[in-house]
């Protein structure tokens, strides 16, 4: 394996972003440039029955203030569709200031476009605004009794209920039986940068949008589609990303609103979204209740699992994140029931929150190991190990690869589990505790072909391209070393260049599936590159290499040799400039295979926990944290350990602190900023211990990775709540965990 590929190579854009020369979607600089404020409704339901903004029209610095009376109407709404699809990607599939209707409090309602951000918000404050409300729904205890069974969820790619053999009968006759409900409060993403968007019209038909986004190609579609526009008159920027999670992943309604309010006052216009606004226009992790119902033999062997979930969704989308489906393959269960149930509330859509459904449903699942390890009266992970299973139960294939038991022997090894003691003991005023969870995560791909550029410079340095943002996962990074890996170049002589939709089409980067989709497509561009140089030089008669078998050609450094004699080659600059060629390129595509290949494939780890539990007053302490996984190749170790350890921090945040309150009397978040809405911060971060284990694949893709950016989080918190459990002797059956459930 070629240095390039798993070593540690520094971040690309770490230097630009530490000096602060890294431009954000609300940073590029833009002559003419005004500003663009959202006003939003008050009301979870109901109507506009009048509005006034003469006021607002008036003040300083004030252009326009757009409302659904002049904004016009779009061309297409189209319907939600995960960006992985790769085609237009709306958030919901409904778009606010079209009618007087109101569905959901935050729904914009308003634009104000002045010249500086400050008017624009004043001239917001001054629009006179009357509603006839209408009951709302924005908890599921509010409506519960209204739950249906939806056809399809998740933008319609999974369906609404599964199952195998018989698991009432298998439940009826288990010899053991755990039966739990589990709660989850809502989530929100909080990246440190908000969405933001800035269009400028160069002409009647041709728009840029640098928006800060997950996928520039969907935000082109969906726009695209929005304004009836043809793709080709849309461009979409976005240099750095500050943090997404999810909030990212599909397009929402502000980049769009930005054109119109461009079009409409003949200016670029920048809008950029609040803190609060984060929490109503951008979705998030929905509102749950989870049941699941274990049954297992004496010996702890499962042979039922019954699985169901109740969660809030919108008027307009079958949305529900898809906690069921790791569940259902985790362990040997050949009787099985999944079946989702949904509330239409008053809310904006749900989306992906970072691992989406697999942080919830492994939650569920996990302890409910944990209370049947303990009813049995086994170890929790010889419970696991008991029940692990080469193939996956729902289809009946071999896994593409899995690597789980060796995770769990490492795991146990790094955090010496087989040494602790089993029952809970004290240090001083803390009770301490440990405990353990699998991770699950499916190994996602796109639907469609993924493409790349390559071009090599007769000075023998290559810039590879794809149209992939960079939102601090490091893909630019890891392209890069892909690239040099490919070329037989050093990493220093390679640029990867991203972000911006007139760059080769990839799919957004979401379900941990953009390093492996853009990594296959840099590869593929970069080896077929690579290949027709080694042709050219075979078939020249001037070439060290004429006659070469050019399968017997490798490449070192950018020169071109052959494999018994090194010492017989030459460069690629050589080669260039003797042909008079002042480049070389490559446009190639990789189709990800079909979703049926005859494999199962997801991503596996096992992680552990020591916690510390405050005796007199509930407070809970992560002490330490280990992970290892089991991702496939390792494109670089420390982009990907920075990935996992992040993944499992954000865990402990899940299990310990964030939660989104609804007030229900007005249909209103009531902890919508980072003073009130709990995450981890430095200071709740314990000592984080993690490891890989490389296993080869040869279904996944080219190069054989799964995909680091969500795994990490499956886990923690399941392994968090087990070592609270074993500290306390109090099951927790809600998240956050709250003290006073403690006390």
């Amino acid at each position: 394996m070629s240095p390039a590929i798993g070593g540690t190579l520094n971040r690309v854009d770490g230097r630009a972003k530490v000096r602060g020369d890294s431009r954000y979607s609300a940073e590029v600089p833009v002559t003419g440039l005004v500003h663009a404020v959202l006003v939003n409704a008050t009301i979870a339901s109901g109507r506009i029955s009048a509005i006034d903004t003469g006021e607002a029209e008036r003040a300083d610095g004030v252009l326009a203030v757009l409302t659904h009376r002049n904004l016009g109407r779009l061309a297409n709404v189209p319907k939600l569709l995960p960006s992985l699809a790769g085609l237009a990607a709306p958030g919901q599939s409904f778009f606010p200031m079209q009618d007087e209707t109101i569905h959901y409090a935050g729904q914009p309602v308003a634009v104000v476009i002045a010249d500086t951000i400050e008017r624009a918000d004043h001239a917001g404050t001054l629009i006179k605004i009357e509603y006839a409300p209408t009951p709302s729904i924005t908890l599921l205890d509010q409506a519960r009794d209204q739950a249906y069974v939806p056809e399809k969820i998740f933008g319609g790619l999974l369906p609404g209920q599964g199952s195998r053999g018989d698991v009432g009968k298998a439940l009826a006759e288990a010899e053991v039986c755990v039966d739990a409900t589990y709660r989850f409060a809502p989530n929100h993403h909080n990246p440190i940068e908000p969405s933001a968007s800035t269009a400028v019209w160069e002409d009647v038909d041709r728009l840029t949008i640098y928006d800060s986004t997950q996928g520039p190609n969907s935000v082109q579609l969906t726009v695209a589609e929005l304004l009836g526009l043809p793709p080709i008159s849309i461009r979409v920027v976005s240099h750095a990303v500050g943090g997404s999670f999810g909030s990212k992943a599909m397009v929402w309604h502000h980049p769009t609103l930005a054109a119109l309010a461009a079009r409409h006052v003949g200016r670029p216009v920048r809008l950029v979204l609040t803190r609060e606004q984060m929490f109503t226009s951008c979705g998030h992790r929905e509102e749950q209740e989870q049941r699941i119902t274990v049954g297992a033999g004496a010996d702890g062997r499962i042979t039922a699992l019954r699985h169901h979930k109740l969660s809030l969704t919108s008027h307009f989308d079958d949305w529900a994140e898809p906690s069921l489906q790791s569940p259902a393959v985790a362990y040997v269960s050949p009787n099985y029931e999944g079946i989702y149930h949904l509330v239409r509330g008053n809310t904006i859509t749900p989306t992906f929150t970072r691992a989406p459904g697999e942080a919830t449903g492994m939650f569920a699942l996990e302890c409910a190991m944990d209370e049947l390890a303990e009813r049995i009266g086994i170890d929790p992970l010889e419970l696991r190990l008991r029940n692990y299973t080469e193939t996956d139960p729902e289809s009946g294939h071999p896994w593409s690869s899995s690597g789980l038991p060796e995770c769990y022997q490492r795991a146990a090894e790094l955090f010496g589990w087989h040494e602790r003691d089993t029952r809970p003991r004290r240090d001083g005023q803390w009770l301490i505790g440990s405990g353990m969870a699998s991770a699950l995560y499916p190994v996602t791909q796109p639907v469609n072909p993924q493409r790349a550029r390559a071009r090599l410079y007769n000075d023998g340095t290559a810039v590879v391209e794809a149209g992939v943002s960079e939102f601090g996962t490091g893909v630019f990074t890891a392209m890069t070393q892909v690239a040099a890996d490919a070329l037989g170049l050093p990493v220093e002589r390679v640029r990867f260049v991203g972000g911006s939709s007139d760059l080769p089409n990839v799919t957004a980067a979401v379900g941990s599936a953009g390093t492996s989709a853009v990594g296959s497509a840099v590869h593929l561009a970069a080896t077929q590159l690579r290949d027709e140089l080694i042709g050219r030089a075979v078939a020249d008669a001037h070439s060290p290499l004429h006659g070469a078998d050019p399968g017997t050609v490798v490449v070192q450094d950018g020169r071109m040799v052959r494999r018994d004699r090194p010492d017989v080659g030459e460069t690629y600059a050589d080669l260039l400039h003797r042909s008079m060629i002042p480049d070389a390129e490559v446009l190639s595509s990789w189709t990800p295979p079909p979703q049926d290949a005859g494999y199962g494939v997801h991503t596996f780890g096992a992680q552990m926990a020591e916690v510390a539990v405050d005796a007199d007053l509930g407070v809970v302490r992560v002490r330490r944290m280990v992970g290892v996984f089991a991702p496939g190749r390792v494109l670089n170790r420390k982009t990907a350990h920075s990935q996992l350890m992040g993944g499992m921090l954000w865990g402990l945040s899940q299990a310990l602190l964030e939660s989104t309150r609804m007030d229900p009397r007005l249909g209103r978040w009531a902890n919508a900023s980072l003073g009130d809405y709990l995450v981890a911060v430095n200071a709740d971060a314990p000592d984080v211990v993690v490891d890989t284990i490389e296993v080869h694949d040869e279904v996944v893709n080219p190069l054989g990775m799964k995909g680091v950016g969500e795994i990490g989080v499956v886990g923690a918190a399941a392994a968090i709540a087990n070592a609270v459990y074993h500290a306390t002797g109090r099951r927790q059956y809600e998240l956050p965990i709250m003290l006073e459930k403690l006390l």
